[in-house]
């Protein structure tokens, strides 16, 4: 599946400061620590776990995407290639539910939705993947890594007469539960919260799970030596993470609320098929809430994109709103972080005019330590305030200064106003 087009990053001078880190660094969820991430030259490999076209993009979304962009463009700026996958969740429960309910064809929900989200993360500028993967369209993958599970007895067909459908073992793998650090009580509430089958009869243990659903009547299926059926959630990011990125990438991200049980199971069936690790680090977004409870889907309570976007509000300042948190906190949404991030955009727009501003060598500066200290965007707009104050009140001498600083926030930041 196409992604969408990626919005030119501008090249700037690399850093001679030595006082500045050459690695990026994030808080890995595993560790419990700053870690670097990535390779010192060559590629890194990021998965990050997409939607399931079932509705709009959210500003929970949003932030998460903004987040692994970030990453991304501090590794562009390390001067490393970056791999970038992305998956997107086409037929699950979710979907088909919102189909019914809806009366519209699930194929045709999941496309208008999966447009949408690709023209909310072109306007807000964000970096595509390399391989934008449909879970429709890595069958083949998924069936061969369940295979591959059986084989190595990390695989079996649950005691169902009528559905007897395959699950994975993941208490059989050494390691389970390290990602999240939850106990087994902490595993089985989240697992049955979001959407395991705990107290399904005939599995070996509580906290298997689903790898290949069988066909049920009046949901969708494909053959396969398997049986005719569809793919589970987890084993469809192991299956597609594996294929384009090998094991042992970089980082695989996504919200907080998905290192229990996804990213636990996705990191389990990778090294139940490969002996190795899954991925280096493990990287977590906040929650945004709105009213009080967290931005989902199921709530209802959503601040879509798209809704900004047509009521007037400008893509850059979106994202500028959203930048203003950092990306390991939780936080709550309010219109008034409109209002604030308009004011900053229209001050930042009249320094990136004006005739002359203080040395843009010590704000790039800044902004490079923000970024390879954790993702630090709040501090990096902090840094631009600052600049952009001296600017406006006519500190500056250097000609060249707003053209140099306005590249520097376009590169890292993915805030232009061109």
């Amino acid at each position: 599946m196409h992604a969408w087009p990626a919005a030119r990053v501008p090249n700037l001078p690399r850093n001679t400061n030595p006082e500045i880190d050459d690695r990026v660094r994030v808080w890995d969820t595993e560790s419990r620590a700053l870690k670097a991430v990535g390779p010192q030259t060559g590629s890194a490999g990021l998965y990050v776990c997409g939607i399931t076209p079932y509705d709009a993009t959210h500003l929970g979304h949003a932030f998460t995407y903004l987040t692994f962009d970030l990453l991304q463009r501090a590794w562009r700026d390390l001067g490393l290639d970056v791999t970038y996958v992305q998956n997107i969740t086409d037929v699950d429960d979710p979907l088909l539910e919102r189909a019914e309910e809806t009366g519209e064809d699930w194929r045709e929900l999941a496309a208008s939705q999966v447009e949408l989200f690709r023209t909310d993360m072109r306007s807000l500028r964000v970096l595509p993947p390399d391989h934008y993967v449909a879970a429709t369209e890595a069958l083949d993958l998924v069936i061969g890594t369940v295979q591959e599970l059986d084989a190595k007895q990390f695989a079996y067909r649950v005691a169902d007469e009528q559905y007897p459908d395959w699950y994975f073992r993941s208490d059989a793998v050494e390691g389970f539960g390290q990602i999240s650090h939850l106990t087994r009580a902490e595993q089985l509430a989240e697992f049955a919260e979001k959407g395991g089958d705990p107290d399904r009869a005939g599995k070996v243990d509580a906290l298997d799970s689903l790898v290949w659903l069988l066909k049920r009547d009046g949901e969708p299926s494909w053959p396969s030596a398997l049986g005719q059926g569809r793919p589970g959630w987890h084993v469809e990011c192991t299956a597609i993470a594996q294929h384009y990125l090998g094991s042992d990438f970089s980082v695989q991200g996504g919200g907080r609320d998905l290192a229990f049980p996804h990213h636990e199971m996705c990191a389990a069936v990778g090294r139940a098929v490969t002996g190795e690790r899954f991925a280096q680090a493990y990287v977590h977004v906040g929650m945004v809430a709105l009213n009080g409870e967290k931005m989902s889907k199921s709530l209802g309570n959503l601040e879509l994109v798209s809704r900004l976007r047509a009521g007037g509000v400008a893509a850059p300042v979106i994202r500028l709103a959203l930048l203003a948190h950092h990306y390991r906190n939780d936080w709550e949404w309010f219109p008034t972080d409109i209002e604030r991030a308009q004011r900053r955009a229209d001050a930042w727009v009249a320094a990136f005019r004006a005739p002359a501003g203080t040395p843009a060598g010590p704000v790039i500066d800044d902004l490079r330590r923000a970024m390879r200290g954790d993702l630090n965007s709040p501090r990096a707009l902090a840094a631009v305030d600052e600049w952009t104050a001296a600017a406006l009140a006519g500190d500056g001498t250097d000609s060249q200064a707003p053209t140099q600083v306005a590249e520097a926030v376009d590169a890292l930041l993915g805030v232009s106003f061109d």
